[in-house]
Parts: structure tokens; sequence; C-alpha cells
């Protein structure tokens, strides 16, 4: 509960800047009550190994930029996990969600084990294709109407990156 002032405001402040590329909000997402059971679903997703949140936080002066989430963890012969991310609009364009995912990713292979982590981004979100590609996720498809992204079905890329991609 600590972070909920300065994520909600960053969040309140970001809105129209997120509002293309994330699913609608629900309508107390920005309230107390709201960020609390957010906590709680957290915490019951890393209980149970399904999905792993993460802020991300600016080194020099601690301040909150955004966050990573990797989600939909799948075990046994698949071992891998699909994450979402969000950069505050003040912070966008200034290279904090490469340094993150380069940050995390080894994390994700190493502690929790993946063999392969992905993610989906609309096609004309520019700066999300240019985070993954960055980041050596590969580009292996297109899957119509994938998310209901912003109250709308649509297409998004497919990127996957394996274990051994990062280990290189």
């Amino acid at each position: 509960m600590a972070d909920y002032t300065e994520w909600s405001a960053l969040r309140e402040i970001s809105r129209a800047f997120l509002t293309p590329w994330e699913p609608i909000w629900p309508s107390d997402d920005l309230t107390r009550t709201g960020f609390r059971r957010r906590l709680r679903r957290y915490a019951e997703d890393m209980a149970e190994d399904r999905a792993y949140p993460f802020v991300i936080v600016r080194s020099n002066d601690g301040a909150l930029v955004g966050g990573v989430t990797l989600a939909n963890v799948r075990r046994g012969i698949v071992q891998a996990g699909t994450i979402g991310y969000w950069i505050g609009q003040p912070f966008a364009g200034k290279g904090y969600m490469t340094s993150a995912l380069k940050v995390l990713l080894p994390t994700l292979f190493g502690e929790l084990n993946l063999h392969r982590v992905e993610a989906a981004c609309i096609p004309n979100n520019v700066a999300s294709v240019k985070v993954l590609e960055k980041c050596g996720f590969a580009r292996e498809g297109l899957a119509r109407r994938y998310l209901c992204i912003n109250g709308i079905w649509q297409d998004h890329y497919l990127y996957g990156l394996l274990d051994e991609d990062v280990r290189g």
C-alpha cells in the first residue's frame, strides 16, 4: 500500500497516454479500494505461481516510472509466461522500459526458471515494438483480434524470447 499514492498519481496523469494500449480500466481502478484489491490478486497469483508483478523505480531518485507483469505462467513441459508493461507518460521514450526489461529478463529465466517469455503488442504501437526488439524478442506472427484493448478487439504482433537468447 505504500506505493498507492505515487502509483495512482502516475496512472492518472498518464491515463490519456495509456488508454490506447490498455484494457478499459475498472471504474474504481485508481482508488485505495481498487489498489488494495489489485494487491490481494497479486499476492494470490504469486502464491499460486501464476503471475509476478514488478514496479519500475528510477535508481537515482526512487521515482516510480512504470510496471511490468509476468502473467499466464505455465509450467510442466512449457515453462513460459507472458509479459505486459506500462510506462508513465512523463518517463516515456527515455529508455526506462528497455532498461527495466533487460534487468528483469535474466531473473525470469533464472530464478523463475522459465524457458520462454512471450509478449504481444498492437502493430501501431511503435514504441512497444522497439522495446521488445531492443530486448531481443523475435516477432513470431500476427494474432488477429487477439486482445480487447480500449474496448476494441485488436490485432497484435506476437513476440517470443527464449532462455538461450538471453544467455547468448
